[in-house]
């Protein structure tokens, strides 16, 4: 729920936007998505305290052209890569990470129509979601087969109850993931708004309070075999290297989340140092302002320079994923994919570390007033810590580990 303030800010960058020419090239993008920041701060501290659906923001997104940013300028999109949409998701996390989360998502969503689908599915996708501007959420969990994909001639009878549904109320078009008789997985995109796709509105955790990524409920959705993703006369056109190319881009969105949360509990924190914070007079070197204590001096350059490592170790595997996931899809092979994927795995665990040093170490530089709820510092790590249970990071060194010594790569699966 936006505050009047919000809504007003809202309403006249929107207008501001609609009004200019559309962005062109990495440095405009990443500057609008710092004035949609700007935006999403102004409440969102009350917004993480009140919950609900987050509709105008996922608008505010969408006005700024960040929703359709992957998708080709001849479609109406911003004609960009991956390289910076992990920029946009960022910016939009330090701001608020549920809100990171959603959009960093939705790429994720948007770009697997072009991974899974055949060529002719892949280049219609493309155009629809663009043109519509269209906000994608999935109603997917790869650890449960609960979902069924029935064979019903000419058409695909989707039946399921699904735990997870990442972004779902606020879609515009579902991914649905269901098993087939013979265990293939199918994959499908449908328009959100149908009468055999409910939500349960269960989403009730301690952070990342706003991704509605509650339950969601699916009763006979009728789905043609021609929309079923990959599918060629109902049979799944083989697998290649881009094919199983499709987890490392997602997990590295989410280690852009983690960063951003970092480096707004910074920006954040250091704001508050600089204002509010006073010197501690008992330490018998006693100093006027709290910004001269050489704790606290100490302490934010320490966080300030593993933020800045992550972010780093981010933007170089960024390079890569968006290099090969923009090339011809013939030349990844399996070697590369690999390769990208333990550098993934480095990036997620090396910025979740990060974030929740980072996100739990600056209430000792904010003071003690710093922890009243109005200031909201909390919600950092709590979004850092809700997020990074994803997988366990222990995994992701794991996967590092395992190349460094022996050279091994992650085979693919639902979470490498």
């Amino acid at each position: 729920m936006q505050s009047f303030k919000a809504e007003q800010a809202r309403a006249a960058t929107s207008l501001r936007w609609k009004a200019a020419p559309k962005p062109t090239g990495r440095n405009e993008w990443i500057k609008r998505a710092k004035e949609a920041a700007e935006i999403l701060k102004i409440d969102a501290v009350e917004r993480d305290a009140t919950g609900g659906p987050p509709f105008a923001e996922i608008q505010l997104l969408k006005d700024a052209g960040l929703v359709n940013l992957l998708g080709p300028r001849k479609f109406g999109g911003g004609g960009e890569t991956w390289k910076t949409s992990y920029k946009v998701t960022t910016e939009i996390a330090k701001a608020d990470a549920s809100i990171g989360h959603l959009i960093g998502n939705h790429y994720s969503w948007f770009w697997s129509s072009q991974i899974l689908g055949t060529e002719k599915q892949a280049e219609r996708w493309l155009r629809e979601f663009t043109e519509g501007n269209y906000y994608l959420g999935g109603a997917v969990n790869p650890r449960n087969a609960d979902m069924i994909a029935e064979d019903d001639g000419l058409d695909l009878i989707f039946n399921g109850d699904k735990f997870f549904s990442t972004g779902g109320v606020i879609s515009d078009i579902t991914v649905l993931e269901g098993v087939l008789k013979d265990g293939t997985h199918v994959f499908a995109y449908v328009p959100t708004k149908q009468p055999g796709i409910s939500f349960k509105g269960d989403w009730d955790v301690i952070g990342q309070r706003l991704t509605e990524s509650g339950g969601c409920v699916i009763r006979n959705v009728k789905v043609p075999w021609s929309e079923a993703a990959g599918f060629i006369d109902k049979q799944l056109t083989p697998r290649d290297a881009y094919h199983d190319f499709i987890l490392p881009p997602v997990q590295l969105q989410f280690a852009a989340v983690h960063v951003g949360a970092a480096i707004g509990a910074l920006e954040a924190a250091a704001e508050y140092t600089r204002t509010r914070t006073r010197a501690w007079p008992y330490g018998g070197d006693n100093k006027t302002k709290a910004t001269e204590e050489w704790y606290i001096l100490e302490g934010y350059g320490k966080l300030q320079a593993k933020i800045w490592a992550a972010e780093a170790l981010i933007d170089r595997t960024a390079e890569r994923v968006s290099e090969a996931i923009h090339a011809p899809r013939a030349e990844l092979t399996q070697a590369t994919r690999g390769e990208i994927a333990v550098q993934v795995a480095a990036s997620k665990a090396h910025a979740i570390e990060t974030a929740l040093e980072a996100t739990s170490k600056v209430f000792e530089f904010v003071g003690a007033s710093g922890s009243l709820s109005k200031y909201g510092f909390d919600r950092f790590w709590r979004n850092t810590r809700v997020h990074s249970l994803h997988d366990p990071i222990a995994y992701k060194f794991r996967e590092v580990g395992s190349w460094a010594l022996l050279k091994e790569a992650p085979e693919p699966s639902w979470y490498t």
